[in-house]
């Protein structure tokens, strides 16, 4: 019998199936609940703006044509928006193809990308899948800690990846310190800013990424719009580069590689700002209503300026998980990351978070009882 695993590329066989945040549909097949709160994948609890959907019910004429593979109308809206011109902008079947573009055009093996201790795991694995090596750096207070980062950048070095504010920790590096860090990088290594929260950072120290890019031609910076916008089951997001990056990432992306209900989308959902400042409010709102319940429950968190807070359980959060599914509360369970004892809960609708929170009290008093 052949053995595929001796056939397929280096790197390819350490890696695992990326795994997403559990179904409302899975946990229905499974325990045959109802009424199942999804707060797993940081998703917009809101939905699409109204006027998304009414764009997408008078998009449906066009399904038998091939999309706009150059995103021209998009592409034209956020050069208005940003203030970017569009030479700069690439589109992706979501930020996370963005992220894999980035990486073929610029890894392999031989050479390395550098990233935090419990940073994004799609970092890895377009590295690993590329033959290319990995270099992770301890974080500092569970976040990243450029210091280190800029030392330990060598001449193998080809990137580094910074989500800011990083999922899953909700962490941030400051403006200050980002800037001292990118003055320092060597101008051959590419530096990718992942701003997939960035709509939800309200802090002051926070930095425009986009701002930086004509100061630094090695920042690239991604956004996507699957979070605050509402948009994650369509995969859509974008990168703004030096046009000479931007041109490579074309040569390697796939000529259709965003749908057509996905551009108007996207270009709709660019055109109603007031639903994205209520969706930040809302989200402002029930993170300082999680935080506060984890403080009259005794709980420690990960202070979070995303749309998600990461609590301390205290213990191994595989049974707490566990129990809260059979609550009908889906969050996620983050020990990939290196944080088994910590869950990652999305920021849900009011109703959503006090679910949240009286199944978690509930479950947990009833595992301390066992004990």
């Amino acid at each position: 019998m052949t053995d595929f695993f001796k056939l397929a590329q280096p790197g390819i066989t350490e890696l695992s199936p990326y795994q997403p945040g559990k179904p409302i549909e899975e946990l229905e097949r499974e325990l045959g609940i109802t009424d199942i709160v999804k707060l797993a994948s940081n998703e917009n609890p809101r939905g699409v703006s109204p006027k998304v959907d009414e764009a997408l019910s008078g998009a449906l004429s066009n399904l038998p044509r091939y999309p706009d593979g150059s995103a021209f109308l998009l592409k034209n809206r956020l050069q208005e928006l940003l203030g970017i011109d569009a030479s700069r902008i690439t589109v992706g079947n979501g930020s996370n193809d963005v992220l894999e573009l980035l990486a073929r055009v610029f890894l392999g093996s031989g050479l390395e990308s550098i990233v935090s201790e419990h940073s994004f795991v799609v970092y890895p694995l377009v590295t690993k899948s590329l033959g290319a090596t990995l270099t992770e750096i301890p974080a500092k207070n569970y976040g990243q800690d450029l210091t280190a980062t800029l030392a330990a950048i060598s001449d193998r070095t080809r990137m580094v990846f910074i989500a800011n504010p990083n999922n899953p920790t909700g962490t941030w590096v400051s403006r200050d310190s980002l800037t001292g860090f990118l003055d320092q990088v060597p101008n051959d290594v590419i530096v990718v800013l992942d701003e997939a929260y960035f709509e939800y950072v309200e802090e002051a120290d926070y930095p425009n990424g986009l701002e930086l890019t004509d100061r630094y031609a090695n920042l690239v910076v991604t956004r996507t719009f699957s979070k605050a916008y509402g948009l994650a089951g369509l995969r859509i997001g974008y990168s703004v580069s030096n046009p000479d990056i931007a041109d490579l990432m074309n040569r390697v992306r796939q000529p259709f590689n965003v749908n057509s209900m996905s551009l108007v989308a996207a270009l709709t959902a660019l055109g109603d700002q007031e639903y994205i400042a209520d969706s930040v409010r809302i989200n402002a709102e029930g993170m300082a209503f999680l935080t506060q319940a984890c403080d009259q429950m005794g709980l420690e968190y990960i202070p979070s300026v995303g749309n998600f807070l990461t609590i301390d359980m205290g213990r191994d959060a595989a049974p707490v998980y566990n129990e809260l599914l059979h609550e009908g509360i889906i969050v996620r369970p983050i020990g990939v990351y290196g944080l088994p004892n910590h869950l990652r809960v999305t920021v849900g609708l009011p109703e959503e978070n006090v679910r949240f929170t009286d199944a978690l009290q509930k479950v947990l008093y009833s595992l301390e009882r066992e004990n």
